[in-house]
């Protein structure tokens, strides 16, 4: 998937724990349990591209047709972590580098 690096707006929607771990440059934390209450104040504008990931695609994807179904109209599930760093070309960035 291409993506305009300057306007999509990247969404992990792991837990804060994991997103610590390594999460994608500029990505938002919006974990899958506070989704359906935190979402509609953190993404306002409903044209706007949304990448959504997490580990696998599962909780990415659960999280994009909610937000499908609520109207958001630029919903990608981008998959992991990894696949989306690849398309956007953006680096992983972790919290600590400490073991």
């Amino acid at each position: 998937m291409a993506m305009d690096n300057t306007a999509v707006v990247l969404v992990d929607v792991r837990s804060p724990i994991e997103f610590a771990s390594g999460h994608v440059q500029g990505a938002i934390n919006l974990p899958l349990d506070r989704f359906t209450t935190d979402a509609p104040a953190l993404l306002p504008e409903k044209a706007a591209p949304l990448v959504l990931y997490c580990v696998s695609g599962a909780r990415s994807e659960m999280a994009a047709q909610w937000l499908r179904q609520l109207g958001y109209t630029q919903v990608t599930n981008g998959l992991s972590v990894g696949a989306v760093a690849l398309q956007t070309g953006r680096s992983i960035q972790r919290a600590s580098q400490r073991l």
